[in-house]
């Protein structure tokens, strides 16, 4: 199997497919490597696929009126972006950027149109990723209208640990690597709020901060404090047990 067909296999959204199925999409695919903080595309660049992240980590983000940014999403490998390629837009409407050394494959908008009709599971599952996206935005902008920077913070931090989240003894760790400009981007507040927030909230012993890393020593209570259920991730470890 190439090293393009295992990257295909990997993403969810093609690991039903036969590697016959796989090597004809591969021939319609290209590959390409980003290094950290380059940018995978930016507005007015022409949408012709969508992309699939292959190794790295990304983000997609827009510019305010006011010049900030302001985080729409973090890409894990096996994900897919840029999918508004395939509701006929011509061009990108935001910037995704590599976070770290990453490797890209753009799978052409006709290979993804192609796969969406004669395979209903692909049009379903990236009409799914569509309302998921715009749904997290839709929290996130509500969260941005009427909670204070700690408790935007806190939403935030509860959600990337539903999506990247990995429970151990000690607690809920996130597994991407975020710096504190990078959370002030996703929830509209500064760097030097969000680290005054997290030197709170370790205090008081719902997290611990590293270099980049942040481990929610206690995100059941931390999620109370908003009023919200406690991550998934947590029942299904407690379930297991």
């Amino acid at each position: 199997m190439s090293e393009r067909i295992w990257y295909l296999k990997r993403a969810d959204l093609f690991q039903s497919m036969s590697v016959e199925e796989l090597e004809l999409l591969e021939g319609r695919c290209r590959a390409r490597s980003f290094p950290r903080g380059s940018v995978i595309y930016a507005p007015r660049d022409a949408a012709d696929g969508v992309l699939l992240l292959a190794a790295g980590r990304a983000k997609v983000y827009t510019i305010t009126d006011e010049g900030k940014q302001a985080i729409l999403a973090f890409i894990e490998p096996g994900e897919i972006f840029g999918e508004l390629a395939v509701v006929d837009r011509e061009d990108r409407e935001d910037y995704a950027e590599a976070l770290e050394n990453a490797t890209v494959v753009l799978i052409p908008k006709q290979a993804i149109l192609d796969l969406m009709d004669t395979r209903p599971q692909v049009s379903l599952a990236i009409t799914k990723l569509m309302g998921l996206r715009r749904r997290r935005l839709e929290r996130r902008l509500k969260s941005l209208m009427f909670r204070s920077t700690r408790d935007r913070l806190v939403h935030a931090l509860l959600e990337l640990a539903e999506e990247y989240g990995d429970v151990t003894e000690e607690g809920i760790a996130l597994r991407i690597r975020l710096s504190h400009q990078d959370l002030a981007n996703l929830i509209g507040s500064t760097r030097e709020s969000v680290t005054l927030t997290l030197g709170e909230l370790q205090l008081e012993k719902y997290l611990r901060v590293g270099r980049r890393r942040i481990l929610l020593t206690d995100a059941k209570r931390l999620a109370g404090s908003l009023g919200m259920a406690p991550p998934r991730r947590l029942a299904e470890r407690a379930a297991v047990s």
